[in-house]
């Protein structure tokens, strides 16, 4: 298979699902450093996925979010609410157009490569609470990096459909180990089993029949 595309990677579930799924179409991984809480912790994985992988991949820094932009993700823990996965619960730990930013910046590196594609792991869990997952976001700006860059660039993104356990199904069929994974919200040595994203993972998980290998720091 040739290898045309990059893929937005960010160490978490669904996004190291994708990267194992293509790995053989995928030339390049970029990990964006914007200063979330997690960053850090999901940026070990990613790291990890890639050496294993023999993938080629790169950290690139947007520190001017956390600067300037304003999300519960950018703040503090003590900021990201607990409960359910839902829009009123999450909508404060929405990143201003993130996935707009990383697209285009993925966008040009492909173009600069001349690769074909551009794959991020949106879900269909996510299109409630965060505009820039939604298919109609998707298929908009897929279409403004084709008629942006002589290579017509495009997005790739074949979860955009999916639940998240239809992500760790696909998982779970690849032999992944989602302890090598990393979702929390809060961004703690262990996940803290309160967040929307840590009950999502813990749900997903069960309804693809997977043992949680995940450390919690609060367990069900």
């Amino acid at each position: 298979m040739e290898k045309d595309a990059v893929i937005i990677l960010s160490g978490g579930m669904d996004s190291t699902t994708m990267l194992y799924e293509f790995h053989d179409a995928i030339a390049l991984a970029i990990t964006f450093d914007y200063g979330s809480l997690q960053n850090a912790r999901e940026r070990e994985f990613a790291v990890r996925h890639c050496r294993r992988l023999g993938i080629e991949h790169i950290i690139i820094p947007l520190d001017f979010m956390r600067q300037h932009f304003t999300s519960a993700l950018l703040s503090s823990p003590d900021d990201i609410p607990e409960g359910d996965y839902d829009d009123d619960n999450m909508k404060s730990t929405v990143v201003p157009f993130r996935n707009g930013i990383m697209l285009a910046i993925a966008c040009g590196m492909a173009e600069s490569r001349h690769l074909k594609r551009v794959l991020i792991a949106n879900h269909a869990g996510d299109h409630a609470i965060y505009p820039d997952c939604r298919p109609e976001f998707v298929s908009a700006m897929s279409a403004a990096m084709t008629a942006g860059t002589y290579e017509r660039v495009a997005v790739f993104a074949p979860y955009t459909l999916l639940s998240k356990a239809d992500i760790a199904r696909r998982g779970k069929g690849l032999g992944l180990d989602y302890g090598e994974t990393y979702s929390c919200y809060k961004g703690g040595s262990k996940h803290c089993g309160k967040c929307g994203t840590c009950r999502e993972r813990r749900e997903a998980l069960r309804q693809a029949g997977i043992n949680d290998p995940t450390p919690y720091e609060e367990q069900p």
